[in-house]
């Protein structure tokens, strides 16, 4: 079973979220927005992580910040976002690689699909 660190800073979402993701098999760790998320991905193990902030700036530094640490380079990262078009632009100025995005309004059978790709595809860690 996959875990899955979700990071959203609307508790109410988080919890539909969580329920959804654990329906379609998936360990989920929640939490609000939180600038440790590296520590966080690496005390919980996590094999992925789904950002949804209410601004896009939130979600943006978080992924930042998570790319930052050489252990979470090829980590998949999935976020949704209000602004696509902005996220989209910023994702591609950072070339930014095992991430998927979903725009705002959204259901968490997409977000459970996006991370089954970004999973399937995931390079395999060396010994």
């Amino acid at each position: 079973m996959s875990r899955v660190l979700l990071i959203d800073d609307t508790p109410e979402i988080a919890e539909l979220l969580t329920y959804a993701l654990r329906d379609r098999g998936y360990d989920v760790v929640s939490s609000g927005f939180d600038t440790a998320i590296s520590e966080l991905a690496q005390e919980h193990r996590a094999d992925a992580v789904v950002l949804d902030c209410s601004v896009y700036e939130m979600s943006e530094s978080l992924f930042d910040s998570l790319r930052s640490i050489p252990e979470s380079q090829t980590l998949p990262v999935v976020i949704v976002s209000d602004t696509p078009e902005k996220a989209d632009a910023s994702l591609q100025a950072r070339n930014a690689e095992h991430v998927l995005l979903i725009p705002k309004p959204f259901t968490g059978a997409q977000v459970a699909r996006a991370l089954d790709e970004l999973l399937s595809s995931r390079p395999s860690a060396s010994p």
